[in-house]
């Protein structure tokens, strides 16, 4: 019987997925070989010695300690794709507040309520909140993966010119777009010839900040931005100050922070990107799918911190978690090689500095093996699938 814990609230039709004669799922079990959670915070956290994987029911992953876990040999998943549809319509929301000034509109009149004649006054006040249409300006769109790829062909049924960048989109994502979408190998041409500017993609040290003081002065004078992917990817400070220098129209962000919070021409939402039950749903099923085919049959396929890699096997998977260094395959296979364990088939991926090796052998295994493996200089995690 496997454990997994749930850290959130979870949806039943994800944790429904595991056979109850296989798994036990709860928030309180002690010492997990699965962990599913959403936003809790984990970074203090001491894992069990039996821990293999923990799936975010969610993309972000930086509630969990990615780096550690990968030293610890425990496998993290997300679930990329899974609440696109929710992102890419708070998106195509977020493109009409920041340019019709609707939420203002709506607080103004609001306030009307217990006046005299207010549909008289609603009507000759309305001229204070006019705004421009989407269609016939330039969208651009940083990061098309999943989510700015649907929001690049919506905008353009929209009646949008749409441009993007992205330096590791794949075939398949570009396939699936519009062609129509234009699609520049320079950022900067985003920041220099687009009205609305939208980013998608993950945050790290690297992307903090892609957006800042000098980005922005690169831009259009009245250009409307759009923050739904992490709050650290634009800066708060410079976006207020644009503001109110006059070069920034509007920002619509799905991030609180002190800065932004209160202030003219911003609009802050609680960060209600995958809020949906159709995306708790979908991102729920994906990760105890990740889960379960990672448990079961040791593929790994959304990782964050080792490579995706899969294999079908026709005996037993011995399956190894390693530093990618230099003679380690050799040594893991000799070591195999040495019980008298013929390898069928073997798959190997790697990385950054960390890599997976799933062989596929007929012959008894022993713990003695396993324990071989595991002497292997670099090797972090071996399991036996059988």
């Amino acid at each position: 019987m496997f454990n997994v814990q749930t850290l959130n609230k979870i949806s039943p039709i994800g944790t429904d997925i595991f056979d109850k004669s296989k798994y036990a799922v709860s928030d309180d079990c002690a010492n997990p070989e699965a962990i599913m959670v959403r936003s809790a915070k984990m970074h203090d956290m001491t894992f069990g010695d039996k821990l293999l994987c923990i799936a975010r029911a969610g993309a972000g992953v930086n509630n969990i300690p990615v780096d550690r876990c990968a030293q610890e040999g425990i496998c993290v998943f997300n679930t990329p794709g899974a609440n696109s549809n929710a992102v890419k319509e708070l998106a195509i929301c977020a493109l009409l507040l920041s340019s019709r000034k609707i939420t203002e509109a709506a607080a103004w009149a609001a306030s009307l309520k217990g006046t005299e004649d207010a549909p008289k006054t609603v009507e000759g006040g309305k001229s204070k909140f006019a705004g421009p249409e989407i269609a016939g300006k330039t969208l651009g769109i940083i990061g098309l993966g999943a989510i700015g790829g649907k929001i690049a062909n919506a905008a353009e049924a929209l009646g949008m010119n749409v441009i993007g960048f992205d330096p590791y989109l794949s075939v398949g994502a570009a396939l699936q777009m519009d062609p129509s979408v234009k699609i520049v190998s320079d950022i900067n041409d985003i920041y220099k010839n687009s009205d609305y500017i939208t980013i998608h993609m993950p945050y790290t040290p690297q992307t903090k900040n892609t957006i800042d003081a000098e980005q922005i002065a690169m831009m259009k004078d009245g250009v409307r931005l759009i923050n739904l992917a992490r709050g650290e990817l634009i800066n708060s400070q410079a976006v207020i100050d644009a503001i109110k220098a006059g070069k920034v129209a509007k920002y619509v962000t799905d991030f609180a922070d002190d800065i932004v919070l209160g202030e003219e021409n911003v609009i802050v939402l609680p960060h209600l990107g995958a809020s949906t039950p159709e995306s708790e749903d979908n991102c729920a099923v994906m990760a105890a799918q990740e889960i379960i085919d990672y448990i079961e049959n040791g593929n790994i396929k959304n990782s964050v911190n080792y490579p995706n890699l899969s294999m079908n096997a026709v005996g037993t998977k011995i399956c190894v978690i390693h530093k990618n260094v230099p003679t380690t395959i050799a040594s893991i296979t000799t070591a195999v090689g040495n019980e008298g364990i013929n390898i069928e088939n073997m798959a190997n991926a790697s990385k950054g500095d960390f890599a997976y090796t799933m062989l596929d052998v007929t012959g008894d295994i022993s713990a003695s093996v396993e324990g071989k493996i595991n002497a292997v200089d670099g090797v972090i995690k071996v399991r036996v699938i059988k």
